[in-house]
């Protein structure tokens, strides 16, 4: 499966084709990127660095006004419907995946926006519990629909932070901010080094670099516990060494110096855990250079020594995505690879030369089935723009 098989124009013509079947009038039709994160893992949440791209899979959105304050939206992934009044939303999250909707669309209103009663038909092909932010996805693109269709101005940085707090508060799960700021600002052909602490960020050049992303199809719920509990580790960790480093806010603010020196009072889980975001926050930094300077062989380094320290420190990867990681690691021409998103399942990502694609995709997909019995999907993707309304 490619996502540029079919092309974001060809998807929203047909949205349209099918909202003007269902509700009897033509729409506007917006979309809103999932991503891959090339490297950062794990320490958006704690203020630090992440470069992640969008890519070309994408939740869209297909809308038209009502004259009422009523809210319905169509989910054509799961065949389902369901309608809010504007006036009495929801207080809380019911288990559904209209909670990523719900809950952009309650932090939206509580900004002040004055939302019209309007008809969604919302449809995605951003793979699900693959760590490739379908959740962020859905939020972005209900959030900067339902904004323009008030006639508000939209300031993509405070669209990506309502979009977290839904995530954070009404769905909860703990996430940081990477996924929604990429779905907003992602841009084509470009990487995105981001400061999760001051939200600056600059585009890092990826034309013609194919990113492979290898889905071990085990699947990832980040609303429960285990994301949690490493983001709680990580707090822990802070609290402990702030005593000797009072200037530490996040283990942003946290060197390897300090660790060594204050490391003891730690237990080991937290040590590790600890080592792994401020090692991976130098790694982030060193792969913009290396991007910045064309050196892909380079980058592929920083990629190996981030899953081994996800594998070992974090303890997120699980034996799938290892084996995806090693399969990738032995094809010529494979920059490197690596685990990306949350963890616990999902995907790898990698980075490889164009002529070599086709024999990747072959050569990991069959040994994979091989060991694991599991047919996995194999996505070729580019960098690709972030949220926005199609013509």
């Amino acid at each position: 499966m490619n996502p540029t098989s079919r092309t974001v124009e060809e998807s929203a013509h047909s949205l349209s084709r099918q909202f003007r079947q269902r509700f009897g009038e033509s729409p506007r039709v917006y979309a809103a990127p999932g991503r891959v994160n090339l490297i950062g893992e794990h320490t958006d949440y704690n203020d630090g660095f992440v470069m992640p791209a969008a890519i070309g899979f994408y939740t869209q959105i297909a809308v038209a006004a009502r004259t009422d304050r009523k809210l319905l939206i169509h989910s054509e992934n799961y065949g389902e419907q369901v309608e809010f009044d504007l006036d009495n939303l929801p207080a809380g999250r019911a288990g559904h995946w209209s909670d990523y909707a719900l809950g952009v669309t309650e932090m939206v209103a509580q900004s002040g926006v004055r939302l019209q009663g309007a008809n969604l038909l919302v449809s995605g092909d951003v793979p699900q519990g693959a760590g490739l932010s379908s959740s962020a996805s859905i939020e972005v693109a209900v959030g900067y629909t339902l904004m323009d269709l008030a006639g508000q101005s939209i300031d993509l940085t405070k669209l990506a932070l309502m979009a977290q707090r839904a995530e954070n508060d009404f769905v909860g799960a703990k996430c940081g901010i990477m996924d929604q700021f990429v779905s907003t600002h992602g841009k084509r052909d470009q990487a995105l080094l981001l400061d999760c602490r001051s939200l600056d960020y600059r585009l890092l050049p990826l034309a013609g670099v194919p990113l492979v992303i290898s889905n071990t199809m085990v699947k990832h719920s980040l609303s429960q516990g285990d994301y949690n509990e490493r983001r709680e580790e990580c707090e822990e960790g802070v609290r402990s060494l702030s005593r000797h480093l009072p200037h530490a806010r996040a283990l942003r603010d946290v060197t390897l110096d300090d660790l060594d020196a204050y490391g003891h009072e730690l237990s080991d889980k937290v040590l590790r855990r600890c080592r792994h975001v401020v090692t991976e926050n130098a790694r982030t930094l060193q792969a913009a250079d290396a991007l910045d300077a064309g050196d892909l062989p380079a980058f592929g380094a920083l990629m190996r020594q981030s899953h081994t320290s996800l594998r070992d420190d974090f303890e997120v990867s699980c034996a799938e995505l290892d084996l995806m990681a090693e399969l990738g690691e032995q094809v010529e021409g494979v920059y490197g690879t690596r685990m990306t998103g949350g963890g616990f399942g999902g995907c790898t990502i990698t980075l490889i030369k164009s002529e070599c694609v086709e024999v990747f995709r072959v050569s990991v997909s069959e040994g994979y089935e091989r060991v694991t019995g599991r047919k996995p999907e194999i996505y070729v993707c580019s960098a690709a723009d972030g949220v926005g309304r199609i013509a």
